[in-house]
């Protein structure tokens, strides 16, 4: 490993131990939509293999994004969950069936959910300090 390498390996672990729970879930929705991206491009250049690595990756977050999330926190968690398995399930046939045109639906469906969460973590600071106490008033 290169003395670069490593040092963006290390600035980028230092990134994720120091973000909040907002910020883990917009880096996990950017990270998850260039995968697609680079899966979607692979696929369409016939490169199945680096096809297969970025669709198993994404596979890995949306797996990691429906694990972690509390169905029952809010009104529209059960349908949000809904959504990581249909998008976990496409892109297990993108994968099987190489159509890139799945990984395409799958991107495009996501893409206003990172959009709103980044919109609901940049919002997150002046909701706080808006509270009472700077609480949001949420256990």
């Amino acid at each position: 490993m290169s003395t670069y390498t490593a040092a963006r390996q290390s600035y980028l672990q230092d990134q994720v131990l120091a973000a909040s729970p907002a910020r883990l879930v917009t880096m996990l929705y950017d990270r998850l939509l260039l995968d697609l991206s680079r899966a979607e491009g692979a696929q369409e250049l016939e490169d199945w293999a680096q096809a297969r690595g970025h669709l198993i990756h994404a596979q890995r977050i949306v797996t990691e994004l429906m694990t972690t999330l509390d169905v029952d926190a809010w009104d529209g968690g059960a349908q949000l969950h809904a959504i990581y398995a249909y998008a976990l399930s496409t892109l297990l046939t993108a994968s099987t069936t190489r159509d890139p045109g799945l990984i395409a639906s799958v991107r495009e469906l996501l893409e206003p959910i990172r959009s709103a969460w980044h919109e609901a973590a940049t919002n997150l600071p002046a909701l706080r300090s808006a509270a009472p106490n700077g609480s949001l008033g949420v256990a």
